[in-house]
């Protein structure tokens, strides 16, 4: 079973790279040919169905790259219909909210061109195998220890997370801290979010990361669903307290055990782990 998930995540990779590289080989889609990177422009009120990877992220668009090259900007609204084929006995689409669209995700868009020239989603969906391989490849960044696969280290190179600071500027980021095996907040975790989220919608197409950890104790898996769920829960108080829209909110992350801030060989040391980091970024091309 790990081989063959291990697998998936291998072709997934493989197929972003045909993507980036291989796509100028294949027909435009209707759409004729593209340079390497060019914007394309979808006609206003136009129909167009676009298959491609997930280049970046802002709260209300992303970057989508086709098999030809070209570089598609999507926009998503309150009615964007977010769903994944599922196979077996459970047939049929399954919904997801936006916080699923994550960098690196292939996916397929249903929509209308704009004035702008961008493609207004009306149905979007993807593989739910691509959307764990694309999860897995973000989570594996830190050097992989208690899962010791070289597999695995070659996704964590490839890794492309909003954070970069060559791609997005940070307006601000706060740490929340949790008690252990824990994933409710604190009074003063809500303040500091209370702070940040009144900062948001000051930034022009602001987008919100959520990273979730816990402190090196336990098991590796248990930890990153802690991890996960913490994430989930300021989440959870960002959109229901502060009526933050999930369009605005990138895929909730646990990492784990695996970048801790401190040693972790005290109990001081340990609760600075149990944290959730939380940042309102502002990406630098979709602002150009």
């Amino acid at each position: 079973m790990q081989n063959r998930h291990l697998g998936r995540i291998i072709l997934v990779i493989m197929s972003l790279s045909l993507v980036l590289m291989l796509g100028t080989l294949l027909p435009g889609n209707g759409f004729g040919q593209t340079s390497p990177g060019e914007k394309r422009t979808v006609a206003d009120g136009a129909e167009a169905t676009i298959k491609g990877a997930i280049l970046s992220r802002d709260g209300e668009t992303f970057v989508l790259r086709d098999m030809s090259r070209a570089d598609t900007v999507v926009v998503l609204t309150d009615s964007t219909k977010i769903r994944t084929e599922r196979k077996g006995l459970l047939r049929g689409k399954k919904p997801f909210d936006v916080t699923a669209l994550i960098v690196g995700l292939i996916v397929e868009v249903k929509g209308k061109g704009d004035a702008k020239g961008r493609l207004v989603a009306e149905d979007i969906q993807f593989s739910e195998a691509d959307l764990k391989a694309a999860i897995t490849a973000s989570v594996r960044t830190a050097p992989v220890e208690k899962k010791s696969d070289e597999a695995l280290k070659g996704v964590a190179d490839t890794d492309k997370r909003i954070s970069s600071l060559d791609q997005y500027d940070v307006v601000k980021t706060v740490t929340v801290l949790f008690d252990v095996n824990k994933y409710a907040l604190k009074p003063e975790a809500k303040k500091q979010l209370d702070e940040l989220a009144s900062k948001a919608p000051s930034a022009k197409n602001y987008a919100v990361e959520v990273k979730g950890y816990t402190d090196p104790t336990g098991d590796f898996d248990k930890n990153l669903e802690l991890s996960q769920r913490r994430a989930e829960t300021v989440v959870q108080y960002l959109t229901v307290k502060h009526n933050i829209p999930l369009r605005r909110i990138m895929i909730p992350m646990g990492y784990g055990e695996t970048k801790p801030v401190s040693g972790g060989k005290t109990a001081a040391e340990r609760a600075q782990d149990r944290r959730v980091e939380v940042s309102v970024l502002v990406n630098k091309g979709l602002n150009q």
